[in-house]
């Protein structure tokens, strides 16, 4: 059996495969858990695992910096080991991942009709590939090309500096300041608490009043789902600056991990929020944002720039890793 798994912040998808005769593999059995329900990794592992069952090989695609195959994950108070792991599940084949690793294995096995391209000038090339998430955090990874096949690199890139790049930027850069002095990552941006920061900077500079849909901090609605949502769909004219704001300022980020891996062969955008807020992703303004880089728009302008639509990604990715 092989076991792979997708573990973030929010939630941790496992599943289980056999492999077949011919090479196809068939799910014996997958499941999600809430991840802040379970006080250990291992515990979700006994909750899920099967009585008797063979591991061959396992993979797991994990919300946190993996050095030496251990990783205390960024948003959870889990540590996990490769080398305790390998015990518990009683084979030698275990391996962590970064989950943007994961999800950047898992973009090069998706079809096509499950891609949005977001770029009319693109060409294919070829090259290096940038991988970029918002979801619960920000992850960034690239793909290596030696010429033959593609390498996974891990980066803790979400977590750089947020760069401003506009008066209204540079606002919102002196506003973060006051509740984070020490570092503003784009992480504390382009994240899903990122549309609660950016309405809450919007209504102390004055940009239009108060929603009285959106809930405040303390409350057990999701408040960033709900100024998105109001954001997306218009209605009220807080919301949607915050949902244009956080499109402009993902876009130019995204523009900067394109750079930094010199992307020719194309960028990938995963992660929860793209697709939940894809028709304001598709406006233009994340384009515009991501190829306004001054002596360098000739090169971002020819580059792909794809939506990935599939939520499972990283877990493909996880899957895959040991050849299936």
């Amino acid at each position: 059996m092989i076991l792979a798994g997708d573990i973030g912040g929010t939630k941790t998808v496992l599943t289980l495969l056999s492999n077949n005769a011919n090479g196809s593999q068939t799910c014996i059995k997958e499941e999600t858990y809430p991840s802040r329900q379970f006080p250990e990794f291992d515990d979700i592992l006994t909750a899920f695992l099967p009585a008797d069952v063979t591991i061959r090989a396992a993979c797991f695609g994990v919300a946190g910096p993996v050095v030496n195959q251990r990783c205390q994950t960024t948003n959870l108070p889990w540590l996990l080991d490769a080398e305790a792991l390998k015990i518990k599940l009683g084979t030698s084949k275990v391996k962590l991942l970064n989950d943007l690793e994961a999800m950047a294995l898992g973009m090069l096995h998706l079809p096509v009709e499950e891609l949005i391209e977001l770029n009319p000038n693109a060409q294919i090339q070829p090259g290096n590939i940038a991988v970029i998430a918002a979801g619960t955090g920000l992850g960034e990874a690239m793909l290596y090309w030696d010429g033959n096949k593609y390498h996974p690199i891990a980066t803790e890139g979400g977590h750089s500096d947020f760069a401003a790049q506009n008066s209204q930027q540079d606002q919102l850069l002196e506003y973060l300041r006051k509740n984070y002095p020490d570092h503003v990552s784009y992480e504390r941006i382009l994240s899903g608490s990122g549309f609660s920061h950016l309405y809450d900077f919007l209504c102390d500079h004055g940009f239009a009043p108060h929603c009285l849909e959106v809930p405040e901090l303390n409350s057990e609605i999701d408040r960033n789902a709900v100024i998105s949502q109001l954001g997306l769909v218009g209605e009220d004219a807080l919301c949607a600056e915050v949902v244009r704001l956080f499109v402009e300022l993902y876009g130019a980020e995204t523009g900067n991990l394109a750079l930094k891996s010199l992307a020719t062969g194309g960028v990938f955008i995963g992660g929860g929020i793209a697709s939940k807020i894809l028709p304001a992703i598709q406006k233009g303004g994340f384009i515009e944002a991501f190829k306004a880089k001054g002596r360098l728009l000739p090169l971002l302008d020819k580059i792909s720039v794809k939506v990935s639509l599939n939520p499972r990604t990283p877990l493909i990715g996880a899957i895959n890793y040991f050849g299936g």
